[in-house]
């Protein structure tokens, strides 16, 4: 199928690796025009090389900005001042408890999680509905309706996100802009596998016994009892910034493995 996004330009936040780069490499693939972002230079530099590698013909660019304050974001959209797409991909997580949870943490988790998102899309939005087209996706979890009590403070921004998609997506009817967000399940990101390889570790098992573990007790709702990949993720995602989902606004579209029990 063409997604007919050749030409397109795209901007994929938190995109060096995880979720993010597998989302930048299908746009890609597809023809589009990707921005990757990172905090770092380095690792910017990374990500950029590794996509042109694995899509010789691909127009791939980079922009190192924190997108945890203000300043960052405006250190972005100076180099990139616009798109026609924005995957709001970028977020944090941490298993804490509840009562170990400080504001600190609390407003943290809310600037890179959901006002990283809330920036960009103040400044692409307008612009996208001037031209009567664009995409902006949010790339929440199945934590915003199916809040983890082992990380409150992470379910509580996805669950923001969601709002604001929806708000969003609202202030869109009669264009050709849509905002949608999509709710990965547990993923093998690297940062989700260092986590559970060292869990595993610690147990003395090994990952394959930690997954197992983790989906029969801490995720027994899962249909897939496994991690989801990141490039599994992707591909709803590519399609949803895709001209093909033109029908697809104002959606919380799941890509959870079944871990949510409820049909809508």
């Amino acid at each position: 199928m063409d997604l007919q996004l050749s030409g397109k330009r795209a901007l994929v936040t938190g995109s060096t690796a995880g979720i993010g780069f597998a989302i930048a490499l299908e746009l890609a693939r597809e023809g589009a025009l990707v921005t990757v972002n990172g905090r770092t230079p380095e690792g910017v530099a990374a990500a950029v090389a590794r996509l042109r590698k694995e899509v010789p013909q691909a127009e791939v660019g980079g922009v190192a900005a924190d997108l945890s304050t203000a300043y960052g974001a405006e250190a972005l959209l100076r180099q990139c001042p616009a798109t026609d797409i924005l995957v709001n991909n970028l977020g944090i997580f941490d298993p804490v408890p509840f009562e170990q949870i400080p504001d600190s943490e609390w407003l943290r988790f809310f600037e890179v999680n959901v006002m990283s998102g809330v920036r960009l899309a103040r400044h692409y939005l307008p612009a996208m509905k001037a031209a009567d087209w664009g995409r902006i996706v949010f790339i929440s979890s199945e934590s915003g309706i199916n809040p983890p009590a082992e990380m409150v403070h992470y379910g509580m921004t996805k669950a923001a996100q969601l709002s604001v998609s929806r708000g969003l997506a609202q202030t869109t009817a009669g264009t050709g802009v849509t905002v949608n967000a999509v709710l990965p399940g547990p993923t093998r990101s690297e940062g989700a596998a260092a986590f559970f390889g060292k869990l595993a570790a610690e147990q003395g098992v090994s990952f394959e016994e930690a997954e197992r573990r983790f989906f029969a007790e801490a995720r027994p709702t899962s249909l897939l009892k496994r991690f989801i990949e990141p490039a599994e993720v992707a591909a709803l995602v590519t399609y949803v910034c895709s001209p093909r989902s033109a029908a697809t606004n104002g959606a919380a579209l799941r890509v959870d493995g079944g871990v949510v029990p409820t049909m809508c």
